[in-house]
């Protein structure tokens, strides 16, 4: 029942004090103790809960640096993945180098040994090794066996028509006279045809009448001709001879040919009657002599030679005129060299080739080689003076045989030959001809003696075999290979492998607005797998091997690779920077936020234990108060 019980006012002030004191030293203990002057919104309720967040952030913040560790130990393995493989990778291309320095080839070398007169199929062929299973093939023998081939001079036409017979003529020159005939004017020509006796042939006034333009008047040459024509033929002479004019010269022809062929004029008569000289003794030109007498048939004209093909007998070509008048245009004269030709061609027969074109003739056996000749001997002209188109040979004319390839000429062929081009070299080997494989596999040659030991054209075959240290390095590259797609493989951390297109997501701040997504990308931004395919490296063959030129691409492709490779390992580093420099600042932050709690919210020790010091002398003094205040109240009992 203390509230029955009176306190002095004095005692009560100092218990008021004391009680104070007790809950102020309660306080700063609790402050002391727990190191906060805001331990509860009691205390202070805006630094209270605005410390609560910034801790609760901090909290969160911490838990995302454990990601963000294991996504840099991700990335490291990555990094790890992609070292070892750029190592694995320059490995490859040291093998590469080095077989490609490696000129170990095989070689094997053969005697030239071709038959003394070759056939022409000889070859050399070469499979297997770089070339192929198709086999490439080279000519043993150069150019071809060829015929013997006879050729003629320039051809000039040639007449065979045999001279026919010729009648008797007798010409006079033609004087223009243009003095009319009288009626009974009259001209007399006095002709002996043939020996047969005279006759005269009569112009006159009717007769003149009866040509040209009608009228009395021989006014030129063709009126006179045909007057005296009609003159003949108005005598016993018609039939005999005809007269026929130049346009100078007018000609009597007896119509019979051969050396009694004549025709004369004995006698020209312009006035026979006396009575009229309007003519004169030699009217038109006349004049009285026997004239030219005709001629015999001429001989006949033959052209023959002998022709002799491959050293056999003689065949006789003779050209005549039955000959001639038989081909082209069936006249008596070789026109062309066209006409000749056939001539020949039907009389020689089989055997030989008879070509005519343009200006020359040519004969041709039908056989090849050093036994083909033709000659042309006894060439006889009879009445033909012009025998260009055929001439005699004084030395047969024979062909040329084949001729077998040396072995400058074989190695020149084969070097030159792309189909051979760094799969095979071929060079002079003291005369015999060296064959070097440029392969790894074994090539074949073709075209040898049984033994394999001469070029021969037979059916022989001799193996070369193959650089047995670039197979050895095949295997070592092929090895090599397959520990790139392992070390690929082997390349996770914690169940994530970049190196295998996963993709890493990592998370910055406590909301997720603030991500990076890692992953490995070709260059068109697509996911990628870093390995083999990615990089255009491929299993090799002993193909790739055996030639320089795969070599040196297979190289430019290790060099590509290693480009490639670094070019994802400075992303993967870049990312790695990234995700480094988010660690620390989120360890920053971190720092920070607890540090700006703890100030709003942690109590000043040096303050609070002088805070403490100071109420527990101000608890002694109030107790002493209280004591001393106790005493006055007992001051009554001195009264008892």
């Amino acid at each position: 029942m203390a509230s029955n019980i009176t306190l002095s006012a004095g005692v009560r002030q100092n218990l008021l004090s004391l009680q104070s004191t007790a809950a102020m030293m309660s306080q700063t203990q609790s402050r002391l103790s727990t190191g906060k002057k805001v331990n509860s919104a009691l205390d202070n309720p805006v630094n209270f809960f605005t410390s609560s967040s910034l801790q609760s952030r901090a909290t969160d913040l911490s838990s995302l640096i454990d990601s963000m560790s294991n996504g840099i130990k991700q990335l490291q393995a990555a990094d790890n993945g992609i070292t070892s493989i750029t190592s694995t990778v320059q490995s490859m291309q040291s093998t590469l180098r080095q077989a490609r320095q490696d000129k170990s080839f095989k070689t094997a070398s053969y005697s030239l040994e071709l038959p003394a007169t070759p056939a022409g199929t000889e070859q050399l062929s070469f499979s297997g090794g770089a070339i192929g299973t198709t086999a490439v093939n080279v000519d043993l023998t150069s150019g071809a066996a060829t015929a013997a081939t006879y050729t003629a001079g320039t051809f000039a036409a040639m007449d065979f028509s045999a001279s026919s017979p010729t009648a008797g003529t007798n010409s006079f020159a033609f004087a223009a006279n243009t003095t009319a005939f009288g009626a009974t004017d009259e001209v007399d020509i006095t002709l002996n045809v043939d020996g047969g006796g005279p006759v005269t042939v009569t112009l006159t006034q009717g007769i003149v009448q009866g040509v040209g333009n009608n009228d009395s008047t021989i006014d030129d040459i063709d009126e006179f001709t045909d007057a005296l024509n009609a003159a003949i033929g108005a005598s016993s002479l018609t039939g005999d001879v005809t007269a026929t004019n130049d346009g100078t010269n007018v000609t009597l022809t007896s119509a019979t040919t051969g050396t009694s062929s004549t025709v004369a004029i004995t006698a020209v008569d312009g006035d026979p009657d006396a009575g009229n000289a309007d003519f004169g003794a030699t009217p038109f030109g006349a004049a009285v002599g026997a004239g030219t007498a005709g001629a015999a048939a001429g001989a006949a004209k033959t052209l023959s030679f002998d022709v002799a093909v491959d050293g056999g007998t003689a065949t006789t070509v003779t050209i005549d005129a039955a000959a001639v008048a038989a081909v082209g245009d069936n006249d008596n004269v070789i026109d062309d060299v066209a006409e000749l030709a056939s001539i020949v061609d039907t009389q020689l027969g089989t055997g030989v080739t008879v070509d005519g074109t343009g200006t020359t003739l040519a004969l041709e056996s039908a056989t090849t080689g050093t036994t083909s000749s033709i000659a042309i001997s006894n060439l006889t002209a009879t009445n033909i003076t012009n025998t260009s188109g055929v001439a005699n040979t004084a030395t047969p004319v024979t062909g040329a045989a084949l001729e077998a390839k040396t072995v400058d000429e074989l190695v020149t062929e084969i070097n030159n030959n792309t189909a051979f081009k760094d799969k095979i070299v071929a060079s002079s080997d003291n005369g015999k001809l060296r064959i070097q494989n440029l392969s790894t596999a074994d090539l074949t040659v073709g075209g040898l003696n049984t033994t394999g030991t001469a070029v021969t054209g037979s059916t022989g075959t001799n193996t070369i075999g193959g650089n047995d240290v670039r197979k050895t390095l095949v295997t070592q590259f092929n090895t090599l290979l397959d520990q790139l797609n392992k070390t690929a493989d082997d390349s996770s951390f914690n169940g994530i492998n970049l190196l295998r297109a996963d993709k890493l997501k990592l998370v910055f701040n406590e909301i997720g607005t603030s991500t990076l997504e890692i992953q490995a990308k070709d260059v068109s931004g697509n996911a990628t797998s870093i390995d083999a395919a990615y990089l255009g490296i491929t299993t090799a063959t002993n193909e790739d091997f055996g030639s320089d030129a795969t070599l040196d691409s297979l190289n430019e492709t290790m060099t590509t690779a290693l480009s490639t490779l670094r070019a994802q390992a400075s992303s993967f580093g870049s990312n790695l920077s990234i995700v480094q420099n988010r660690q620390d600042f989120t360890k920053s932050m971190i720092n920070t936020l607890q540090t700006g709690a703890d100030n709003l919210v942690l109590a000043d020790t040096n303050e609070e234990g002088a805070n403490l010091l100071a109420l527990q002398t101000r608890q002694q003094l109030s107790t002493t108060a209280l004591s001393l205040s106790s005493q006055a109240d007992q001051a009554v009992l001195r009264l008892f």
